[in-house]
């Protein structure tokens, strides 16, 4: 998984990113870059166009829908999707996607914002006892401060 949050946990409103942190996004692109991202339809929706030089795997309920990127239907079936490849996954939101695979992740990129914004989207609590945590770097952006850090699940799901 790979995330922005702020002090509440908040990570959106309205279908977008609560803040403009251009390193972020340099940090968000070369972690993700030539690898598979999974979303949720609404998610996919709210970007400007197709990431560039990643696989892109859309979750919705909806049977009918149709993009330009692989669309998967159900949580099983992204498991066994992921399962089969060798290729690296991450979760990028939104958030049900998150709540629904967290337990299934061995890994968590998370941006902690030293900021709080009005959200309707929020990342779920997560025990940070059950992480080794490495912080990978400090950064700012437009006056509002950050941190990166990787969380390494201690037991991970087989």
């Amino acid at each position: 998984m790979i995330v922005a949050i702020g002090k509440n946990n908040e990570i959106g409103k309205d279908n977008k990113l609560l803040w403009h942190l251009p390193n972020d996004l340099k940090f968000f692109k070369e972690i993700t870059i030539n690898k598979i991202v999974i979303m949720g339809r609404k998610t996919f929706e709210s970007l400007p166009g197709k990431l560039p030089k990643r696989k892109q795997l859309i979750i919705t309920n909806n049977k009918n829908y149709v993009c330009d990127a692989k669309v998967c239907h159900t949580i099983e079936s992204v498991l066994e999707y992921i399962t089969k490849t060798s290729e690296e996954c991450f979760i990028i939101g939104g958030a049900s996607i998150y709540q629904e695979f967290l337990p299934y992740a061995k890994y968590l990129y998370i941006t902690k914002v030293d900021d709080i914004k009005a959200s309707d989207a929020f990342f779920p609590k997560i025990n940070e006892d059950d992480y080794h945590i490495i912080l990978l770097g400090k950064n700012e952006d437009n006056g509002i401060k950050y941190k990166h850090y990787k969380y390494v699940r201690k037991n991970p799901r087989k």
